[in-house]
């Protein structure tokens, strides 16, 4: 989470429920949000490190809010995430390893393994597909991270047949 608050306080300061808020509006329930405890404790870290100052804005009637401003050092640390290449493809894949061990072990036949992970990806797609009806049609951002999920999903499922190929 560090580093998509940073990214938030680069476009413009702001104190922790306006940050969550953006994540809400970015990524709409594709991409639930944290809740404003961790995003504070978030705050409270990335300030510590020295990635991001707080200063005390005055309010009538009520207590002081923080409001957070990137520092060099944390655009720096943006800079560096940005300019990090993603992990890819999993080698070490728990479910596959399950596939491997268990019937070698007699705890698991090797279909009733695929079928039951094939059950469980259905069970997501159909998850994700009704996120998908529901999220705003405006939303462009949230909608392609829902698509992107749903064709990891695709290729998992595609994998799960290549292994009932090879194993079953």
């Amino acid at each position: 989470m560090r580093p998509f608050l940073l990214a938030l306080l680069a476009k413009e300061p702001a104190h922790g429920y306006e940050l969550k808020q953006a994540l809400e509006q970015t990524f709409g329930s594709a991409y639930p949000s944290p809740n404003i405890g961790q995003i504070y404790v978030t705050l409270g870290r990335l300030e510590k490190d020295g990635l991001v100052r707080a200063v005390g804005v005055e309010q009538s009637n009520r207590p002081n809010k923080k409001v957070y401003y990137l520092t060099a050092a944390g655009r720096e640390a943006l800079d560096a995430w940005v300019d990090e290449p993603t992990e890819g493809p999993r080698v070490r894949d728990e479910f596959f390893m399950k596939l491997v061990l268990a019937p070698m072990t007699g705890v698991a036949d090797r279909t009733a393994l695929i079928n039951r992970q094939r059950r469980h990806y259905l069970g997501l797609m159909r998850d994700l597909n009704d996120l998908a009806e529901r999220t705003d049609p405006g939303n462009r951002v949230a909608l392609l991270l829902i698509e992107g999920a749903m064709l990891h999903l695709q290729a998992d499922l595609e994998w799960l047949d290549r292994c009932q190929e090879e194993l079953g």
